[in-house]
Order: structure tokens, then C-alpha cells, then sequence
């Protein structure tokens, strides 16, 4: 189904992805108290260890040269010297955190994201990932996952990352056509990405996962078909198809193209539906916003049985309500709560080693913002809510969501009655939708803080 332009138009603004709820810039800890941080860590994980379990994210910065496009927290050199000293510190860190628990935590999932975490030695990160499973019970059904870049990424990175329990990898593509390539200085040939992908399944690897971005620079509805046509060669078992956030006030790698070589809004509608309609034709389901998945992947199979969940690693395939950071710049969120850790690896590095936590920011939750997070992941996650879901909100607040539903009704983006459900339509827009629910954007200014939402 085409967007409408004019939908497109009225509604392609900048809005939260909503990995979380509040979102960062709306946090209300610019400066964490940290025991009360600790008492919030200690409370959540006695409630969740034994039922979610938990999630591990760890984030290793280092990439040996800069994507202009990437947005995350990353750290360029060739030295890889900085290795162990960084692993020593997450070591460190983890050790910070098991003091606090009191137990053993049961591990669901762990996700290592960057930077470039095949940036890391095999042997680094084997002696990362022992240590951390030494002081950890694994959940039956847990999944280790990483991010890698295919023109670095060896056999045996896959193999011991294979033999330590990870089972799924993610690779960014972003486009195949070597001129954009060029210019958001991403290069990686095919011949990179068949050979991981052909190692990776014959060690026994579940699901490949491949970053696909529409939106960039130079890019053209036939670099998007060339693209896609390659990549629906290898038949990833998801493909997360990202709009490319422009955001040069945040990310000055991103100053070094001109703006006038981004696509227009109209020229990016459409390589956004070309590339979902390749990826639909192939058999591919629309997950959600920006993931699709082959119907026998666990991502949709949770679609399908509304086990789906959305935290700071994007769409996952169960619930976790116990996520933990662990790196320069990670974020942790254990329901009631969030904090983020220090953005300089030296600081990073500087205060896990004098036995402090890094966390510098963060965010407790009230009633009201717990209720609205609920809220939220429903409908980002399962497409629709239940009403009575936010009957608990402060009454002025309700009577400005019941306005803007209403118009989103008109629109034909969402059905109210018992349940508020969200169209076929109004999926293209999930982001708007769950935004109606968030006063802090309509109520703070500078909404140059998110990307535009398609």
C-alpha cells in the first residue's frame, strides 16, 4: 500500500524512535544520584532476575575508520592497542554490578553493538565474553547476538563468538553501490558479505541480520533495486530497512557531504516504498517502523504472538524488563528507571578503574511516565492498545490525547473503540501514533532533538 503524499507531508516530522520512554533528551537526572541509582538497579533486579532475566548490552566504540552516515557513539583508530584496556574496563564494570545483585544474574540475551565490535581480536573478545558468562546463569532460550562489519570480520571471529553461545549476527550493508559507498565512506564489496554470511551458516549461526538504509546521499530508486536485488540473493533471515537520520548538529560526520545531495521527502517516500515492496515480494514480513523478518524467524513468530518488544537495541524477540549497559555511552533501563553511562572512553575508562559507576544521566519514572511507557511499547510492538490502558493519566493530559486520536481517526491511521488499533495506513506512521501519548514533545521546545519520522 503507497503512502499518500499527503499524509506524508502532515506527518513526516521529528519524533522520538521511542527505544524508550521517556526519550533521552527528556530525562529528568541531568546529573544521576548514584545510590539512588544503585537502590533502583538492586530493587529492579530482584524482581526480574528470576522472571525476564537479563538482557546484557555492550558497546565497543572503536572503528578503524569513520562512516560519515553513522550516528553512534564511536571512537576512530588504528591502534589496536586500546583493546585490552577497554575489555579490562567492561570486565570491571560487570564486576560493579554483580556486587549490587547479591546473585548470580540469569542471562537472557546479549547484544555486543558499536562502534565496530569485530574492530576486537577473536582472543579479546573470548576472554570479554568468558568472564562476563563465568559469573552468569544462561537462560534456556537466550541469544547472543553482535554487529559486524563484513570487510573485517574473520572465521574466527564467528567461530569463537559461535562456541561462546552467539547464535545471530547483524551486518551493515547500508547500499552496495560503490559511489555512495564512497561518499559515506562505508565500503565493503559483495564479495565481503557472501563470504561472512556463507561462514557464519555453515558454523551454525540462526539468523543473519542485514542493515539496509534508504535516505542517504546520492542514492536513486535503482541503487535501491541493485541493492536489494543483492540482498535478496542471500535471504537474511531480517532485514532492518533504516531511514537515514539526518542530524549534522549531533553527528558532524555528516557535515562532510552536501545536503542538497540527500533525496528530497518525495524522493525518499520512494525508496522507501521500493524497497518494501522488493522485500515484501520476497516473502519478507513487515515487523514493525523499520524491521522486516521471514516468517520463521523468531522476530515474527513474536509479532505474531504479541510477545514482540522495543528497547535500546531496537525490535527484540521477547520481553526484557531488565536491560543493562555495560560501555562508554551505553544505556541501561530496569523499568523503573534509566542511566547513562560517561561519553569519552577516557572517562569511561577512568572511573570504572577508581571502582566507580560511570553513569552520569539518567531518569526515574513516575506513575505517569510508566503508564505511558506501557502504552507506547503496545503500540509500537503489537499495533494496538487497549483504552483503559491510559485511563490512569492526569485528565488535561487525556483530553489533549483524545483531540489528537481523533485526528489521527479522520486520517485513517488508527480505529478507536475498545481498543485503539492502528490501520494498515496508519502503520507507516507507528511513530506519530505513539507520539500522541508523549507530552514532553509538545511541551518542550528544540524538536530538532529527533529525526523526521519516515
Amino acid at each position: 500500500m503507497k503512502l499518500r503524499s499527503e499524509l506524508f507531508e502532515k506527518y513526516n516530522k521529528p519524533v522520538p524512535r521511542y527505544t524508550s520512554y521517556p526519550a533521552v533528551p527528556h530525562w529528568n537526572e541531568a546529573k544521576i544520584c548514584k545510590e539512588k541509582w544503585r537502590m533502583t538497579v538492586k530493587n529492579s533486579f530482584e524482581k526480574f532476575n528470576n522472571s525476564t532475566g537479563v538482557s546484557l548490552y555492550i558497546h565497543l566504540p572503536y572503528c578503524e575508520s569513520l562512516c560519515t552516515y553513522c550516528g553512534c557513539n564511536t571512537r576512530i583508530t588504528i591502534n589496536h592497542k586500546v583493546e585490552i584496556p577497554y575489555i579490562d574496563a567492561l570486565i570491571k564494570e560487570f564486576d560493579l554490578y554483580l556486587e549490587m545483585f547479591g546473585e548470580k544474574p540469569n542471562i537472557k540475551e546479549i547484544h555486543l553493538g558499536g562502534g565496530t565490535p569485530t574492530f576486537f581480536s577473536p582472543e579479546n573478545l573470548k576472554t570479554l565474553i568468558a568472564s562476563i558468562l563465568d559469573k552468569c546463569n544462561v537462560m534456556p532460550e537466550a541469544e547472543f547476538s553482535f554487529e559486524a562489519h563484513p570487510a573485517n570480520t574473520t572465521h574466527e571471529h564467528l567461530r569463537v563468538l559461535r562456541v561462546l553461545g552467539f547464535t545471530r549476527l547483524s551486518l551493515g550493508i547500508q547500499d552496495f553501490d560503490e559511489k555512495i559507498q564512497k561518499v559515506i565512506n562505508r565500503k565493503q564489496s559483495l564479495e565481503d558479505v557472501e563470504r561472512v554470511v556463507e561462514q557464519a551458516r555453515s558454523l551454525g549461526y540462526k539468523s543473519i541480520n542485514f542493515d539496509v538504509i534508504y535516505g542517504l546521499p546520492l542514492q536513486t530508486v535503482d541503487s535501491i533495486e541493485d541493492t536489494m536485488s543483492k540482498v535478496l540473493r542471500l535471504m537474511p533471515k531480517r532485514i532492518a530497512y533504516y531511514s537515514y537520520a539526518h542530524v549534522p548538529w549531533k553527528h558532524k560526520g555528516q557535515r562532510a557531504y552536501d545536503e542538497n545531495d540527500l533525496p528530497t521527502n518525495e524522493a525518499k517516500r520512494k525508496l522507501y516504498e521500493e524497497g518494501r515492496e522488493l522485500l515484501e515480494k520476497a516473502g519478507y514480513l513487515d515487523i514493525g517502523m523499520d524491521h522486516f523478518a521471514l516468517p520463521n524467524d523468531t522476530l515474527a513468530k513474536a509479532k505474531f504472538n504479541k510477545s514482540l518488544h522495543r528497547n535500546f537495541m531496537g525490535y527484540v524477540s521477547s520481553k526484557s524488563d531488565f536491560l543493562l549497559g555495560l560501555g562508554v555511552s551505553s544505556i541501561s533501563d530496569v523499568f523503573t528507571g534509566y542511566a547513562q553511562n560517561v561519553k569519552s572512553v577516557e572517562g569511561y575508562i577512568e572511573k570504572i578503574n577508581e571502582g566507580r559507576l560511570a553513569v552520569f544521566k539518567g531518569h526515574f519514572m513516575s506513575e505517569v511516565d510508566t503508564i505511558t511507557k506501557v502504552t507506547i511499547n503496545e503500540i509500537m510492538c503489537n499495533e494496538r492498545v487497549l483504552v483503559t490502558c491510559f485511563s490512569g493519566l492526569p485528565v488535561n493530559y487525556k483530553l489533549n490525547i483524545y483531540q489528537a486520536l481523533k485526528d489521527l481517526e479522520d486520517d485513517g491511521l488508527i480505529e478507536l473503540g475498545e481498543n485503539l488499533e492502528v490501520t494498515e495506513v496508519g502503520r507507516k506512521f507507528v511513530r506519530n501514533i505513539a507520539s500522541v501519548f508523549d507530552y514532553r514533545i509538545f511541551s518542550e521546545a528544540a524538536p530538532q532533538k529527533f529525526s523526521m519520522s519516515i
